[in-house]
């Protein structure tokens, strides 16, 4: 890929700055992570945040789309920190909570997108082919780039739904020695060993291997 798909234009303008960096992290423009730059967005406004340093923030996700990278690039949630939740119901839904505040927004994707930006005969013929599953690797770029530009020109309310929700906060993410399962020697969490009959400690894989 050349660098206008990893640092595109959106519209007649640079990207802004902090969409570069989550175009930098994913490595290309995409409505998936366009979606998330926009919830991610609305979180930081409504909920006054700031990027979480450590577990402030948390995110739970409904999809394992490329919107989580938004997520995680804005809002500072992450698998690794724990304070990234990812419940894959394959549903455009997101919910976004303020420890400290003890507030929290679910966010949810309106209907069926429609495209309204200056190019529809374009759009069009684009997103027909790559329905059909023919487009070429330039076309599908130019689909998601157009598709993208429209998005980050929408207000938000047309294409989510913000609600206040109450949820009971997740909690830190655990801390566990590790320990050297019995069978491969491998350390692991603790935690996340199994107990044999034998009165070994083994790590899921072995406990699950036959033999």
């Amino acid at each position: 890929m050349n660098d206008s798909n990893h640092n595109p234009s959106v519209g007649n303008h640079e990207p802004p700055e902090d969409l570069k960096r989550c175009i930098a992290f994913h490595g290309h423009l995409c409505p998936g992570l366009v979606y998330g730059y926009l919830v991610a967005k609305q979180a930081m406004q409504l909920l006054g945040l700031h990027r979480s340093q450590d577990e402030e923030i948390v995110a739970i996700s409904e999809n394992d789309t490329c919107a989580v990278d938004a997520l995680q690039v804005l809002l500072g949630t992450t698998v690794g920190k724990g304070n990234l939740i990812i419940k894959d119901y394959g549903k455009n839904a997101f919910t976004v909570l303020s420890r400290s505040d003890k507030q929290a927004f679910r966010f949810s994707r309106k209907g069926y997108y429609r495209y309204e930006g200056e190019h529809q005969e374009e759009f069009g013929s684009l997103e027909t082919a790559v329905a059909a599953g023919n487009a070429t690797e330039k076309q599908r770029i130019r689909h998601k780039l157009l598709k993208s530009i429209d998005l980050l020109s929408k207000p938000f309310s047309e294409v989510f739904d913000a609600k206040a929700v109450e949820i009971s906060e997740p909690p830190y993410a655990p801390l566990a020695r590790s320990e050297a399962c019995a069978k491969c020697g491998e350390m692991t969490m603790s935690t996340r060993m199994v107990d044999t009959s034998d009165g070994r400690h083994l790590c899921m894989p072995c406990a699950e291997a036959k033999g």
